[in-house]
């Protein structure tokens, strides 16, 4: 077995000069003069906010604290083997809870995200209490993002993504673990567990459910009860804002899912083209959550300084369209694992409740009227409230790990 190392983010002081010269030489393109205060983000990221935040990174945003803050973190990395591929180096965070029968949790991260969506969960979860259980968390960076490989194969698909981080549990000694995970994360978690059922996949939670509707021949009870069933005023808001995000919102996903490579060569050469790129996304798909500016560059220059690459993320949604049968629909079979799922009223998707029933077998539901696309960001407190719901004493999926109550019993 490869050995397990440990990982510190140093990224060499000729790529931040880099990154400063490129930021001098920024060409800003003009825009609409004459969009009211309710239309700014109209047509993408206002001028004014690019040229603020250029200069800020420029100028004061300090990358090596940042590496500093993040270090304290527990990294490592190791290298997997992909049947039919190569051999990946896979970067992780991995903290063990002092609960010596902690769950062991796999975290998700999804784009624009990195591995640093975990951060804000990852000391409330490890840290139990008689009253909450604790959680070994393990956090990687899914290939083509962070710190881990890129992938770099034509058919490097979804099913890889979910191999590549099984098989980083079983080299942890977690045979058996749960999953919490959002948006890119969530269809690797829906096909790991689909994979590799529930022989090691105890159970899933996430806040990005993407269900197919029921139809009469495809679920004919279930179809049935959703025609029975009046829609409730969030599920009607929720539906509203998916066909809005299908409208004006997912042109970033065409670009990806099918000319992947074109792109590329902006955001790998274009810092201020990255951020423009990324910065929307955190904007849009949050509830209007505060982002500061060292939150904003922080995110954006992990995308910039990751290994495989600005632009290497992008072969994830090409993978999404291109595998057989399309990712989206294989996540979207039943899987006869635990499903806890999260509805936050500021997502980009919100479907009906009902729906969810296609997955496999909800056994938790959480809704909650503030909170976007980001959850563990925006709403950190409120997933590990679930993650706590779920598995601890009297949780629906309480002991679902063999010998792993969450306590020190």
């Amino acid at each position: 077995m490869p050995p397990i190392t440990t990982f510190t983010i140093d990224v060499p002081e000729a790529r931040l000069q880099r990154l400063k010269q490129k930021l001098v030489l920024t060409d800003f393109p003009d825009e609409v003069t004459d969009l009211t205060p309710d239309d700014a983000w109209s047509r993408g990221v206002p001028l004014s906010e690019m040229k603020r935040l250029v200069r800020y990174w420029h100028d004061e945003f300090n990358w090596r604290a940042v590496e500093t803050s993040l270090n304290k973190l527990p990294h490592f990395s190791t290298k997997i083997g992909i049947e039919g591929f190569d051999n990946y180096q896979i970067h992780f965070i991995h903290q063990r809870s002092h609960v010596t029968n902690a769950i062991p949790l796999l975290f998700l991260h999804g784009w624009p995200g990195s591995f640093i969506e975990v951060t804000k969960i990852l000391p409330l979860l490890v840290h139990g209490s008689d009253l909450s259980p604790g959680f070994h968390v393990v956090a990687p960076s899914l290939m083509d993002f962070g710190f881990s490989s890129g992938s770099k194969k034509k058919a490097f698909y979804m099913e890889q993504h979910a191999e590549s981080c099984h098989k980083l549990m079983l080299s942890l000694g977690y045979d058996e673990y749960v999953i919490q995970a959002g948006d890119l994360g969530c269809l690797v978690a829906r096909l790991l567990a689909s994979k590799y059922g529930r022989a090691h996949c105890k159970a899933l939670h996430t806040n990005s459910a993407f269900p197919a509707e029921p139809t009469a021949s495809s679920h004919p009870e279930l179809y049935e009860k959703v025609k029975a069933t009046p829609l409730s005023d969030d599920e009607i808001a929720g539906l509203g804002r998916t066909a809005a995000f299908g409208t004006d919102g997912n042109g970033y996903y065409k670009q990806l899912s099918t000319r992947d490579q074109t792109i590329g060569y902006s955001l790998a050469d274009s810092p201020v083209g990255l951020l423009a790129w990324l910065y929307e996304k955190l904007h849009d798909w949050s509830d209007n959550y505060p982002w500061t500016d060292d939150e904003i560059l922080t995110w954006v220059s992990i995308y910039y300084f990751s290994s495989a690459g600005a632009g290497a993320s992008g072969r994830a949604y090409y993978a999404l369209e291109h595998s057989d049968p399309p990712a989206f629909a294989a996540s979207q079979r039943y899987v006869d694992v635990p499903l806890g799922i999260a509805r936050f009223a500021g997502d980009t998707v919100l479907l009906p409740k009902l729906w969810s029933q296609t997955l496999g077998p909800v056994v938790y539901e959480s809704e909650y009227s503030k909170g976007g696309h980001f959850a563990a960001w925006e709403r950190p407190e409120d997933i590990v409230k679930d993650l706590r719901a779920m598995f601890g004493k009297g949780g629906v999926a309480s002991g679902c790990v063999t010998g792993k109550s969450g306590f020190d019993d």
